[in-house]
């Protein structure tokens, strides 16, 4: 019994969405809320001393979060290396769509917020929730094709990496260029490793060169979990399938649901609520819900019809559903709405629940989307030019 419910891939979404629900609700009882909130704010002995990410929810997503991306970008590599992926025209599908979900949805932000108050919050609408997203897609089960789940998965990624970026140029504290160039130059040493060194031996020896390569880039101001995404992508071919099979349970059964409680813990309260009205909440409602689907749909059109990529196997109507459900901003956005707005508690707690708004409306319509028009009239592929 428990081995099906592990290898049932919508277990993942059911827990997830419980996990959310479960927080927001503890979040928000009179009393209890506050020692709830409180848990994920303790600080961990001693991590602060060796520049650790010191409360728990900061470690983890400065941490277990890395090992999440890790497990995500086996299974990228491995698509673009052997899989729906492999040739550069449907690599490039994704990366287009990435960028065009990222800036539409700031154009529209820019457009309804960006001559207010509220102009610092232009990146919060941008990004794409991996977990959320693909926790969504699980419940729809055959219901939707692994070439989408392959395409959502590639988009995510990307859009998460695109977010990290925004982050580190426009709301970074303190880069450290010195602390980087030093975990690039692990990253070529665990290149040399797996590529001479294919014993058990070379794996441990990697792994440890990987964690200190992972506090070199805490340290560089840079978001660590990128240090997963670099180290899968160094991994050789013949080891990516036992790294896999070894953190599916650990990351879909641990990693997943432990950020989701620690992350969705916003307080809801009745100056935050008052502000929905505002060009604020506007911008990031639009931004996620309507800038995301059209970006990533008008970039697959213009690429198909250019005929610089090709849609292979994924049906139009299942691309336009990827594109709403792309809307779940949750917590990147919910991180860049603390960035946005340091100091002002009533403006990130209305970023927050505007966020929370527009990512249930995405995950409500997108889902609503792929059940009933997943089976639509499969969309032309390009040819070479």
């Amino acid at each position: 019994m428990f081995k099906r419910i592990v290898n049932d891939s919508r277990s993942l979404g059911v827990l997830l969405l419980f996990c959310t629900i479960l927080s927001l609700t503890l979040t928000n009882i009179s009393g209890a809320g506050a020692y709830y909130s409180g848990f994920w704010k303790t600080e961990i002995p001693f991590f602060k001393l060796l520049h650790l990410p010191h409360t728990i929810t900061h470690f983890i997503n400065d941490t277990l979060m890395t090992i999440f991306f890790f497990h995500v970008a086996i299974d990228i590599k491995r698509e673009t290396t052997v899989g729906e992926l492999s040739t550069p025209k449907r690599m490039m599908l994704p990366t287009v769509s990435a960028l065009f979900g990222v800036v539409f949805p700031i154009l529209i932000f820019m457009l309804i917020s960006g001559r207010t108050i509220y102009a610092s919050g232009w990146a919060i609408p941008t990004a794409t929730d991996i977990a959320f997203t693909l926790g969504i897609v699980s419940l729809l089960g055959k219901a939707v094709s692994r070439s989408i789940k392959v395409f959502l998965t590639a988009l995510a990624i990307i859009d998460d990496l695109c977010a990290i970026v925004i982050i580190a140029l426009f709301y970074g504290s303190g880069f450290q260029p010195e602390w980087l160039l030093l975990a690039l130059l692990l990253a070529v040493l665990i290149f040399f490793v797996n590529r001479f060194l294919h014993n058990r031996s070379g794996s441990l020896i990697m792994m440890m060169l990987g964690v200190v390569m992972w506090y070199c880039m805490f340290q560089s101001g840079v978001h660590a979990s990128i240090a997963g995404v670099i180290i899968a992508f160094l991994l050789p071919a013949n080891k990516m399938a036992s790294f896999e099979t070894k953190l599916n349970i650990p990351v879909n059964f641990f990693v997943i649901p432990i950020f989701a409680l620690a992350n969705t813990s916003i307080v809801i309260s009745p100056a935050s609520l008052s502000g929905l009205g505002s060009p604020l909440a506007t911008g990031i409602i639009l931004g996620l819900f309507l800038g995301k689907p059209v970006g990533i749909t008008l970039a697959v059109f213009l690429m198909i019809k250019l005929r610089l990529a090709e849609l292979g196997k994924i049906r139009w109507s299942q691309l336009i559903g990827v594109g709403i459900l792309a809307g779940i901003g949750f917590t990147m956005s919910i991180f860049v709405s603390n960035l946005a707005f340091p100091g002002n508690e009533l403006y990130s707690d209305i970023a927050k629940l505007s966020v929370l708004i527009a990512s249930g409306l995405a995950m409500t319509v997108g889902f609503i989307w792929l059940k009933t028009f997943a089976k639509g009239s499969p969309s032309p592929r390009a040819t070479a030019p």
